[in-house]
């Protein structure tokens, strides 16, 4: 005897709010970093992630809402490997190379992070102005430098009178040139900065720099 299937309904498919923005994010990211804000198609985007244009409306509101939401993600991408360095016990000169070496593999990992970055330059920094989570995320890792220093000096490794906010922007920043601009140093040197090995003398350079640079 079979048991009758009259009236039995297929199984409902949910919505998962999460994973859709997820889908969206990923397509838009790719699409941002390729094209730039300005080029960018939201009909591309939402394509790609398999949605229609009216949900990615409903979930991010417009392009440029997405545009932060993107900027959002890859900040926290970079903060989040950083918090999970187990600085905690380190010597002060130890973990600011850790920091530094991180900073330097991130960059090599994620090469549309550059390229988003640079597009939110040329548009004057108006989406990361609006964030506050930006302002957040990067507030505890100043002051996390400034404990590191300030324990450096009562320590004698490091010198005095080294600004926190400055030595994190020269940790991000000589990596950061190096990698927006290795076609044109390629190109201006000879050498393919893009090699294994190029990138290792970088980044065995940028560390070494930055660490002399804190000596008393």
């Amino acid at each position: 005897m079979t048991r009758s299937t009259h009236g039995s309904k297929e199984p409902i498919r949910r919505r998962d709010p999460e994973a859709t923005q997820r889908k969206i994010l990923v397509a838009a990211r790719q699409e941002f970093a390729k094209y730039g804000l300005a080029g960018a198609r939201v009909d591309e985007i939402a394509a790609h992630a398999g949605v229609n244009k009216q949900l990615l409306y409903h979930y991010f509101g417009d392009k440029d809402s997405l545009f932060l939401a993107v900027l959002e993600w890859i900040y926290e991408e970079i903060r989040s490997p950083e918090r999970q360095l187990n600085l905690r016990g380190l010597s002060p000169d130890k973990a600011i190379r850790k920091l530094i070496e991180s900073s330097f593999d991130h960059l090599e990992a994620h090469p549309d992070f550059v390229a988003l970055l640079n597009d939110e330059n040329r548009h004057g920094a108006r989406h990361v102005r609006e964030s506050k989570k930006l302002a957040e995320m990067h507030s505890p890792l100043v002051s996390m430098i400034a404990a590191f220093l300030a324990e450096g000096v009562r320590t004698g490794v490091f010198r005095r009178g080294i600004n926190p906010m400055h030595l994190y922007i020269s940790m991000a920043g000589l990596s950061y040139f190096f990698f927006s601009n290795t076609p044109t140093l390629s190109a201006i040197f000879s050498q393919d900065l893009a090699s294994d090995a190029a990138k290792r003398a970088r980044r065995k350079h940028v560390v070494d720099l930055i660490m002399h640079s804190l000596r008393p």
